[in-house]
């Protein structure tokens, strides 16, 4: 039964990544309320390297860019303007996000001697997804005028802090990173993209600080991360073109009200 919610796990962080709707919440939500709970720390380390399926699933998908973004690097001065203003972009954006990630992990492992039980950390995760919502609704209303060639530093370092604060269960990654260059007027399908290429460094160097200093191998942590792999590979080209066509802000706020309802109610 252990290998079937291994399997879960990973598939629910292989489909749910594409989505603006947490899968760190999600993944949450289901250790703390059907699996063994731990501590928060050590679920916030293993929802990291479930990212690891998923980050691979993405280097496949969007090679091209990477390759071009290598390339760029290697060759900064004769790159096209629209390369160097990526590379300046993701390059602030994993630099902003990275430090306030480590503050907030920091800040988690510091709280540890205190009892967190599912309860609340199922309303603290409800409250996250409500947030996440507001943020996708109000993002989903406004016009979009600017594109790769007008990207800007301070567009990564507003994305920066967003996906640093998704560090926190129910923060929408994907959510909060493509709402914010959303409101600062970039067009979907930039938005959709930039936020999954400023993924990938984070959740590398992520994995490296916090996770293979102490790894600690198992077959259970295997099967979900090639689980996280196998569903993330199959379903990112149907799920991104889902999500640059639906709204999930109202999506989001309706699981976010019945996850605050099951909260109180547990």
């Amino acid at each position: 039964m252990d290998i079937l919610k291994e399997i879960c796990l990973g598939a629910a962080q292989g489909v749910l990544e594409w989505l603006p709707v947490s899968s760190e919440g999600v993944l949450f939500l289901i250790k703390t309320n059907f699996f063994n709970f731990q501590s928060l720390e050590l679920l916030i380390k293993e929802v990291l390297f479930l990212h690891l399926g998923t980050f691979l699933a993405a280097l496949i998908y969007f090679k091209k860019d990477i390759n071009l973004l290598i390339k760029t690097s290697l060759q900064y001065r004769s790159a096209t303007k629209e390369m160097k203003k990526m590379l300046n972009f993701l390059l602030i954006g994993t630099v902003v996000s990275g430090l306030i990630g480590l503050v907030f992990i920091s800040l988690i492992s510091s709280t540890e001697k205190l009892s967190f039980a599912p309860k609340i950390i199922t309303i603290i995760i409800g409250i996250m997804l409500l947030v996440t919502a507001l943020i996708q609704l109000k993002a989903s209303r406004k016009e979009r005028i600017r594109s790769l060639k007008d990207i800007n530093l301070k567009d990564g370092l507003i994305t920066g802090i967003a996906q640093g604060l998704a560090v926190l269960p129910g923060l929408s990654r994907s959510g909060l990173t493509v709402s914010s260059l959303l409101l600062r007027k970039i067009d979907d399908v930039w938005s959709l993209k930039l936020s999954f290429l400023l993924s990938l460094p984070i959740v590398l160097g992520g994995n490296i600080i916090l996770n293979f200093p102490h790894f600690s191998f198992s077959w259970g942590l295997l099967v979900e991360f090639l689980s996280s792999f196998v569903f993330g590979i199959l379903t990112i080209h149907t799920l991104l073109k889902i999500a640059k066509k639906l709204n999930f802000g109202y999506f989001v706020l309706i699981f976010a009200l019945i996850t605050l309802i099951a909260g109180f109610l547990i």
